[in-house]
């Protein structure tokens, strides 16, 4: 009985996960009959999905039923628990259910206990796909890393470390780049720090630069750096992004080094900070400044989140936030 729940808000390696089970599981002859795409947010979609995987197989390879937006595990209406319940036991070894959701399984539902009954018994499968937040450089690395190795991609260390501070939790535009990067470099060949730097930095760098001025004071320069990202086409909230990071990381330095904490691979692993030795830059950077300039600093960053959500124009979202609450 092949069912498989992934959820989590990776969608770029979500999707790339389904891509792989339907490409395991169907024989492209017999794809057009044998493979069904529906969505769990209409409930008469989900019902059918149910009657489709106690169908088995016509020709060659598997059945795959895939439910975008499966409510099974996510506020299961009782009709439609009571529908899987009685499913579960029907569905052919022939037949694959592919039960997808962005959100984390409500492990209260009775639904979401009967599936993960059955994948303690080896008769389902669950695979998690959630993206590090911003300020988690570890998690960021291990996402990286993570990505390439599922492209089959090798990639240096430094590598991975200028994709991490120059994507940081874009799982979407990572995978594009490492693409672009595997093009660049040949194929066979690693990816390597120079290909990143030459491909991928330039924007980052200026994005990190943003963060440089405003801790520097200098909340024009900050601004009119802004304003050529802006005009590259990188995204607003991306931008808010990178430079959340960047802040809450060098929040994270001041206040252990406040503390006395000398070690800087405990600093790291607290921070987030894939790279210990970036620590050390890190202190240079904020060497004679508060743990309160870095709280204010994100306070203003809110600011521009905010009006950014609200519709305002990126432009002025940022020259608010920066120039008009630096006063």
């Amino acid at each position: 009985m092949p069912i498989h729940l992934l959820w989590g808000d990776d969608d770029a390696a979500r999707t790339r996960a389904v891509e792989a089970l339907i490409t395991q599981h169907t024989d492209p002859a017999w794809q057009s009959i044998n493979l069904s795409r529906l969505d769990g947010s209409d409930p008469a979609q989900a019902s059918q999905a149910l009657a489709e995987a106690r169908s088995p197989a016509f020709g060659a390879g598997d059945r795959v039923v895939l439910l975008q937006r499966s409510p099974f595990c996510n506020q299961c209406p009782a009709e439609l628990a009571d529908q899987l319940e009685a499913a579960l036991p029907l569905i052919p070894d022939s037949c694959q259910l592919l039960l997808v959701n962005p959100g984390k399984p409500d492990a209260r539902l009775r639904t979401t206990k009967a599936l993960q009954k059955l994948v303690k018994a080896g008769e389902a499968t669950e695979r998690s796909f959630q993206l590090p937040a911003v300020w988690d450089g570890g998690g960021q690395l291990e996402l990286v890393q993570r990505t390439a190795a599922e492209l089959g991609l090798a990639l240096e260390r430094g590598a991975a470390e200028a994709l991490c501070d120059a994507i940081g939790s874009d799982s979407a535009r990572l995978a594009s780049e490492l693409e672009k990067l595997a093009l660049y470099v040949g194929d066979g060949q690693p990816i390597t720090l120079a290909a990143v730097d030459a491909l991928v930095g330039s924007q980052a760098a200026n994005a990190l630069q943003v963060g440089d001025a405003l801790l520097a004071g200098q909340p024009a320069q900050a601004v009119a750096l802004v304003d050529a990202l802006l005009a590259a086409n990188e995204p607003a909230l991306r931008i808010v992004a990178t430079l959340c990071g960047q802040l809450r990381g060098w929040l994270w330095v001041s206040l252990l080094d406040q503390q006395g904490e000398t070690d800087v691979n405990a600093i790291a692993k607290a921070a987030g900070i894939g790279n210990p030795k970036r620590i050390y830059v890190m202190r240079k950077q904020i060497r004679g400044r508060s743990p309160a300039r870095f709280l204010g600093l994100l306070r203003q960053l809110l600011e521009v989140e905010a009006a950014l959500k609200r519709g305002s124009d990126p432009g002025d979202a940022f020259r608010d936030g920066f120039l008009l609450s630096s006063h």
